[in-house]
């Protein structure tokens, strides 16, 4: 079982350089456990990650796994709680959602975001209420507001 208050990040196929240093820096800010670049989320060293990460690549700790599907099962037999983020018909609002920690957030793909398979094997979803045309935030900008959230019940 892993400490009580942990947050993961798992950033799936995120294709934007930028929106992968964007993630580094705002989990620095969160106080992240750890954040997860899972299938093809470019890497450090990268000179794109580190234009927008301003170092925080150095300092929140991280990996890489190329199969989600294994660290998923991998975190679940830890005791963690897999939330992910996407619009979903049983995705709950997330300023109604209570989390349970320890607690890793899923983001996906800029387009395509969190496929079906994967949120079949999460334990909840939540989304994020847009108010706009628009159906979505940038995806290292949703992840900083349900992170912010998250955090907020540690």
């Amino acid at each position: 079982m892993t400490t009580n208050k942990e947050v993961f990040i798992i950033a799936h196929n995120i294709r934007s350089l930028y929106n992968i240093g964007t993630m580094f820096r705002t989990a620095d800010a969160m106080g992240v456990d750890r954040l997860f670049l899972t299938g093809y989320s470019g890497q450090p060293p990268r000179k794109e990650i580190s234009k927008v990460a301003l170092g925080a690549e150095d300092s929140v700790p991280w990996q890489h796994y190329k199969n989600l599907s294994y660290l998923l099962k991998k975190l679940k037999s830890r005791g963690v709680n897999i939330v992910a983020l996407e619009i979903d018909d049983k995705a709950k609002n997330y300023l109604d959602f209570k989390p349970k920690f320890p607690l890793a957030l899923i983001v996906g793909n800029e387009v395509s975001g969190v496929s079906k398979s994967i949120i079949d094997k999460v334990d909840q979803t939540i989304y994020l209420p847009m108010h706009g045309i628009k159906e979505s935030l940038n995806v290292g900008v949703a992840m900083a507001v349900a992170g912010y959230h998250i955090i907020s019940h540690r």
